[in-house]
């Protein structure tokens, strides 16, 4: 009987030692499978460019008893503009000016104690916009600050700030996207090399957004849907590419 039991006993701690075993070989063969075996890394490129388009804008108005008589004195302003910008080298195929705004004008009305009564009828306020398109950046750069002579013939003229722009922009993004390609794959192929690894084949890749900043301002600029700066004239375009490569 002893016997019996001794032998029942090895039986069935040998069932449990080889079933203990199937399943530890199970879970470590399931957790290996489970290990992600890849390597990326992110690159950049960056490049440093010069606008070549410049678009500035200018608003001017005119004040007068009738809506005809602020009309007759906005047209003489909007000639006299484009007088201005032709003396100074802009071509009349890059200044276009906008339909004319006209708003009843009123002023308020006050009584002997400085009290508000109200307000009146007090003629037409007509307003205007011009704007300037052109690739002659230095030309347009200097209309645009130099405006006394419009102010001094009585023109009620406000100059706006210049915005920036590049003409060939697709084309830099194209260049930059194939720099900051190649930038990844050299990280990635320095890792692996140190690390003694093979690398496999592409299994995933992700595009970063453009950021076009205005030079020498670094990264602060950057946002999380992309920057375009339109109010410097030397920018700076940068990409980020991110590869993903399966290990061998």
């Amino acid at each position: 009987m002893e016997k019996s039991k001794s032998i029942l006993f090895s039986v069935i701690m040998g069932v449990c030692i080889i079933t203990s075993s199937v399943a530890i070989g199970w879970g470590l063969a399931h957790f290996r499978s489970g290990v992600e075996r890849n390597i990326s890394a992110t690159g950049s490129a960056s490049m440093n460019f010069e606008s070549d388009l410049i678009v500035w804008r200018g608003d001017f108005s005119a004040h007068a008893e009738t809506s005809e008589e602020a009309y007759r004195q906005l047209k003489r302003d909007s000639d006299a503009v484009k007088q201005y910008l032709s003396q100074n080298g802009i071509a009349e195929s890059d200044i276009s000016f906008s339909s004319v705004n006209i708003y009843h004008a009123t002023r308020d009305i006050y009584d002997d104690n400085g009290n508000y009564r109200g307000s009146e009828y007090d003629g037409y306020d007509l307003s205007q916009t011009v704007t300037v398109s052109s690739s002659k950046l230095d030309e347009v750069e200097k209309v645009s600050t130099n405006i006394s002579s419009l102010l001094e013939s009585g023109i009620q003229f406000t100059s706006g700030a210049p915005e920036y722009y590049y003409t060939k922009i697709d084309d830099l993004k194209l260049e930059l996207i194939e720099k900051a390609t190649e930038n990844s794959k050299q990280r990635v192929d320095i890792m692996a090399s140190k690390a003694g690894a093979k690398i496999g084949k592409l299994s995933n890749s992700n595009l970063g957004v453009f950021q076009i900043t205005a030079m020498n301002t670094g990264s602060s600029a950057y946002t999380y849907e992309g920057c375009l700066d339109t109010s410097s004239r030397m920018k700076t375009a940068t990409i980020t590419v991110k590869l993903t490569y399966d290990l061998r």
